[in-house]
């Protein structure tokens, strides 16, 4: 019997306590490949894995041996692996479904290099660059910081940074080129408020790998403080980034937070989807079932950390997957209108199926979702209630159109559907 043992590999016999007397020299083992041949086997794996999986056998009406023989004589033509996802890409797009993909297995790849972030927005004056603003979350968001606003560091906004490790920063080129190679590296930076070395001051900062979740949280903290200022405070925000467990997450932390709001604007722009949310739909359709007196404070609602006010939903085209079912299902619920443009239509499914030979991958999807009217719009997506195109400009300059309509619906939504508690009874003489 051939063993792997923690990487190493032994023949011992199939007997009860059998050890390990010798491992095998694995390490000068060879093999000789020929790449066309590999190639051939792999399409045909994902053409089979298609064919055998594929949630409709029909193949939505494609000759599927058709397509095997015509993008086989487009493999012929192969010169690298490249070429073979490419081509493989092109032939399950004839399915003419969402959640086909493709990618990965032995390409052929360039040397790459991290880059060190600081978590703010650049500015180039004359020859140095200085810091145009620092990019901050919520007070309350200690997930993501930027290392030039922490306690001890704190270089404030408009300075400049004249040096990184003690090399010169100049405009002569990006800001990024003085941080390759130093991701969650401890650096020094040289630093002034007037562009010259005179009077200069260093700190000792350590860089993030990545910026992109701080620039999140900035987001999400601008979009909730302008519903705060618009409403007076009246109307919550909610950002949903997914429907995965990232998603479940947010929806948990922003909404638990929120609870005393009298409605909220539910913000599912850009959604990349995860898992089927009937969950995240159960949690805003929660309905009041009892409330308790209690002898200090306000009585408790139940179920807690629920808002039982309107609701309104922000959507786009860059919404999809669980990010089109999550509209969906808010509207079959009835919790309020959708505001934005349209989703990105794509909810037939995908499970799991094995890897290609050389570590590839291939998606089959195996389901697809349909109600009582039909199939879901397939490639069409989930239509607003109300349509907002998306104004770059504007955002450029810091309004948001599909927002600033949300918290127009949801302030009427407030004067014509507006939820109130009970009073509480009088008290009893028991």
């Amino acid at each position: 019997m051939l063993i792997n043992s923690m990487g190493k590999f032994a023949i011992i016999n199939a007997t009860e306590n059998a050890t390990i007397d010798k491992t095998l020299p694995v390490e000068d083992l060879s093999m000789q490949l020929d790449p066309k041949a590999e190639w051939k086997q792999i399409f045909t794996d994902a053409w089979r894995m298609q064919r055998d999986y594929f949630y409709d056998s029909k193949m939505h009406g494609v000759n599927w041996d058709n397509v095997k023989t015509r993008y086989m004589k487009m493999l012929e033509g192969a010169v690298t692996r490249e070429d073979v996802n490419f081509i493989i890409g092109e032939m399950i797009g004839e399915l003419n479904a969402s959640h086909t993909y493709h990618g990965g297995g032995q390409l052929e790849g360039s040397k790459k290099m991290n880059v060190g972030y600081l978590g703010l927005n650049w500015e180039p004056d004359g020859k140095y660059y200085k810091i145009k603003n620092i990019v901050k979350g919520a007070s309350w968001d200690a997930e993501a910081k930027s290392p030039v606003a922490i306690s001890g560091v704190n270089i404030p906004a408009g300075s400049y940074l004249l040096a990184v490790n003690g090399v010169e920063l100049t405009t002569s080129q990006e800001p990024f080129a003085a941080f390759a190679g130093l991701a969650k590296k401890t650096i020094e930076l040289t630093y002034n408020s007037k562009p010259s070395f005179n009077g200069a001051k260093t700190a000792i900062v350590k860089t993030l790998g990545n910026e992109a979740r701080l620039r999140n949280l900035d987001w999400i903290e601008k979009m909730r403080k302008r519903v705060e200022e618009a409403t007076n405070g009246e109307v919550g925000y909610v950002y949903v980034p997914s429907t995965g467990i990232d998603g479940q997450t947010e929806l948990m932390r922003q909404l638990s937070a929120q609870t005393d709001k009298k409605a909220l604007i539910i913000d599912e722009r850009f959604n990349n989807g995860g898992q089927i949310p009937d969950r995240f739909v159960e949690m805003l359709d929660r309905k009041p079932l009892a409330f308790w007196a209690t002898r200090d404070g306000k009585s408790w609602s139940w179920p807690p950390n629920v808002a039982f006010g309107p609701k309104v939903m922000l959507i786009n085209g860059w919404s999809g997957s669980g990010g089109d079912a999550f509209p969906d299902y808010f509207r079959k619920r009835g919790l309020g209108p959708l505001i934005g443009t349209r989703t990105w239509g794509g909810l037939i499914g995908i499970s799991g199926v094995p890897p290609l030979i050389d570590g590839g991958t291939v998606t089959v999807p195996t389901f697809r979702m349909y109600d009582k009217d039909g199939w879901f719009k397939e490639g069409h997506g989930v239509d607003p209630d109300i349509t907002v195109p998306e104004d770059l400009g504007a955002m450029a300059r810091g309004i948001d159109p599909q927002l600033e309509k949300a918290i127009e619906v949801i302030k009427q939504e407030l004067k014509t559907k507006g939820y109130k508690q009970p009073a509480m009874p009088k008290y009893e003489d028991r």
